[in-house]
């Protein structure tokens, strides 16, 4: 049982950082393609108001 216990603390020690470099990793992703997909949307805001489209 003692074992059992052991080779359970190794298997939850080398993983318990993983989460949080994925999630890190995720997080930092998300962000740039948030800003991207923003970057995409003001492009396209000023492109229409350069254009003379009429927002009706």
């Amino acid at each position: 049982m003692e074992k059992l216990i052991l080779v359970r603390e190794i298997y939850l020690e080398a993983f318990r950082n993983w989460t949080n470099l994925i999630l890190r990793k995720y997080f930092k992703v998300f962000s740039w393609f948030c800003f991207a997909l923003w970057l995409v949307t003001m492009y396209a805001f000023i492109f229409r108001v350069s254009t003379g489209f009429a927002f009706d």
